[in-house]
């Protein structure tokens, strides 16, 4: 099985986006790469297929705006900006969807919501009556008011949370690498990219995790979880880099390439 043909055959698709993708390297919001997120989600659902969001960025968003509290680490100004910069972040997501004349919608997330029976019932309620009227809706952790014990922490397993609550038939996690190496590409000139895993446990015994970059709080080892998540569901995750110049597309094309994690059986 390629990436290709996972992306073709699947309908329900959730795109996660991390901060590092959607940040130039100054710390400002890409509004470049916004928009064309934006045109590639239309033609998937011009081929018929639904797309769920899952984006980081708000505190991105939030510097943007107000540059005077990059330096602040202080947990209320954290939560402070992320509200802040919430807002600016959807208005850049609303923006860009409505020059293909498509709605967003935003739902802010915790721990909580899936563990609560109610909440878990009303947030796939809400997800499907979105996706069928032609809505994308655009999902974040609810970092402006989370706790630690309701904190999921990346947006990474939150997306696998979600793709698993919505029964969706693929996850694509982008971030800025090609996908699982062998190694940190970045500072082992001998680091391979492994394209397809099937088995988890032993992908992890043979390679190096390093720590999280500049702007995520993810990192692979969260990429990884993710996957373990989804695949025990039967819902294959991708991960793949953003910086290419059409990240979805020329995945489904077949002219990027990626890591497919591959559940070992189909529910």
């Amino acid at each position: 099985m390629t990436i290709e043909q996972v992306i073709n055959d699947s309908k329900k698709i959730v795109l996660k986006f991390g901060s590092n993708s959607l940040a130039k390297e100054d710390g400002t919001v890409n509004l470049d790469f916004m928009n064309t997120i934006a045109e590639e989600c239309a033609v998937l659902m011009s081929k018929g297929k639904q797309i769920i969001i899952v984006s980081s960025g708000a505190q991105v968003a939030g510097l943007s705006c107000i540059n005077g509290w990059a330096h602040k680490k202080d947990m209320h100004y954290r939560q402070a900006l992320a509200a802040i910069g919430q807002v600016e972040l959807m208005d850049k997501w609303r923006a860009a969807f409505k020059k293909h004349n498509l709605h967003v919608a935003q739902l802010l997330l915790t721990k909580e919501d899936f563990e609560n029976f109610h909440h878990t019932l009303n947030m796939r309620n809400t997800l499907f009556t979105l996706v069928d009227e032609g809505v994308v809706p655009i999902i974040n952790e609810n970092d402006s008011v989370t706790i630690e014990e309701f904190h999921i922490g990346d947006n990474d397993n939150l997306s696998a949370l979600t793709a698993i609550l919505w029964s969706a038939d693929l996850l694509i996690l982008f971030s800025d690498i090609d996908g699982v190496y062998t190694d940190n590409p970045k500072t082992c000139a001998t680091a391979s990219l492994i394209e397809e895993v099937v088995d988890i446990k032993a992908l992890l015994e043979k390679i190096t995790i390093g720590s999280t970059n500049s702007f995520g709080t993810g990192g692979i080892r969260t990429k990884i979880q993710a996957a373990e998540k989804t695949t025990s569901s039967g819902i294959p995750l991708v991960l793949a880099n953003s910086k290419s110049p059409s990240p979805i597309i020329s995945l489904m094309e077949g002219k990027s390439k990626g890591t497919l994690f591959t559940p070992k059986q189909n529910f």
